[in-house]
């Protein structure tokens, strides 16, 4: 195995998959003290970004199922789910929070498929990226690149849960996470919109 090859798959998926850490903090934070909350999320970035590999290896294979044009309309994803994050935080907080601290401990936080849905349409821009590269590495090639890829998504989801049980940043997550949640999501839904040109913006 091409150690080159290694390091190069290693440094593309950091470089493209870098604001993929905050956004996993901000899940784990959300899911914490949750029952099955982690494996969900990891279940979750493993669909989302299997997808991504799926959709850039057919692409590179000369099969389009997701058309240029579709891509920017990914970000309609992210930003409904940050709505409808923004929305139960408002309504948690009308609600007051004796009934939040009644469901922390059970089951709920991130479902795999928000956080699948997230993680696709995050890294729609990184398809534009992986086609050439895939297809100029041949099958060997793409099939190193996709080996480390899939191993650096357990990497980055540990880097993520990390980051949201250090105590000082868990301290401002549990403070700020509700409301960090929804804007970053809102934020990367409507970036991918317009640098897209989706809707003629």
């Amino acid at each position: 195995m091409d150690l080159g090859i290694i390091g190069q798959a290693a440094g593309l998926f950091a470089v493209t998959n870098i604001d993929d850490i905050l956004v996993l903090a901000l899940f784990f934070a959300q899911g914490a003290g949750r029952t099955g909350s982690t494996r969900r999320i990891v279940l979750g970035q493993y669909l989302g970004f299997a997808a991504i590999l799926a959709v850039a290896v057919a692409a590179a294979f000369g099969a389009t199922f997701l058309p240029e044009s579709a891509i920017p309309y990914l970000g309609l994803l992210p930003l409904a789910l940050g709505l409808k994050a923004a929305w139960q935080a408002w309504k948690g907080r009308r609600d007051g929070s004796e009934a939040e601290e009644g469901e922390q401990a059970g089951e709920g936080g991130p479902g795999p498929l928000e956080v699948a849905a997230v993680t696709f349409a995050n890294g729609g821009d990184n398809i534009g990226v992986y086609v050439p590269v895939f297809a100029t590495a041949g099958v060997g090639g793409m099939s190193v690149y996709a080996a480390v890829f899939l191993v650096l998504v357990a990497v980055w989801c540990f880097a993520g849960k990390f980051l949201a049980t250090r105590p000082v940043i868990a301290k401002a997550l549990a403070r700020w996470g509700h409301i960090l949640l929804p804007l970053v999501l809102i934020t990367i839904g409507l970036l991918i919109l317009i640098e897209g040109g989706a809707f003629g913006l």
